[in-house]
């Protein structure tokens, strides 16, 4: 092997002996931490779940169901949570897009009836202090009881009957954009629309 065939092989050798070493490191620690993280995924959103619906004794996450809405434009889950085998009201994960720092997505608490029990931000990027404020109690008790077929699901500045949030109009608007996506759906499914 000539000096110079030697000299671009060796380093070619090597580059690719630390890169099969270093893709087999990555895909080892991916397939290690996998499962921890979508286990504490799992573990925020049933936290959610307890906080947003009745006192339930089944495991929603066994009986959760893909919902549409009646535009067949989203799908979203809903979990339903029973006490004693008897439905007592559901858990709707939803999102928006349109948030003051982009996604944020919410899990929302119907009754039975239709009436929203109350709702959890599970994850943004809102403005803390400001923003972020949309998961606090004076904005969220605003939607306690509250029924969306009967009231309108809107900030007042839009028409609606809900205080914005101050100086977070868009983080108000885009909560109630996601809680209104999850009734949507729940509208949808009560009616005996497509779902899967």
């Amino acid at each position: 092997m000539s000096y110079k065939i030697k000299e671009f092989i060796v380093p070619v050798i090597t580059l690719v002996v630390i890169a099969s070493v270093s893709a087999f490191m990555l895909g080892y620690v991916h397939d290690v931490t996998f499962n921890a993280i979508q286990k504490a995924k799992d573990n925020h959103e049933l936290q959610a779940i307890s906080e947003v619906v009745n006192e339930f004794d089944n495991d929603p996450f066994a009986e959760k169901t893909t919902i549409m809405t009646k535009d067949k434009k989203d799908k979203l889950i809903m979990y339903p949570a029973r006490k004693g085998g008897k439905l007592t009201s559901v858990a709707i994960k939803s999102y928006t897009n349109t948030g003051f720092g982009g996604r944020i997505e919410v899990m929302t608490g119907f009754n039975v009836a239709g009436s929203i029990k109350t709702f959890k931000v599970i994850s943004s990027n809102e403005t803390p202090g400001l923003g972020s404020k949309v998961d606090d109690p004076k904005f969220k008790n605003q939607l306690t009881d509250f029924y969306p077929h009967r009231q309108i699901l809107k900030v007042k500045q839009d028409g609606g009957d809900i205080d914005a949030v101050t100086a977070a109009t868009i983080s108000s608007r885009a909560v109630l954009r996601a809680i209104e996506r999850a009734y949507d759906a729940f509208t949808n499914f009560n009616s005996g629309g497509d779902n899967e």
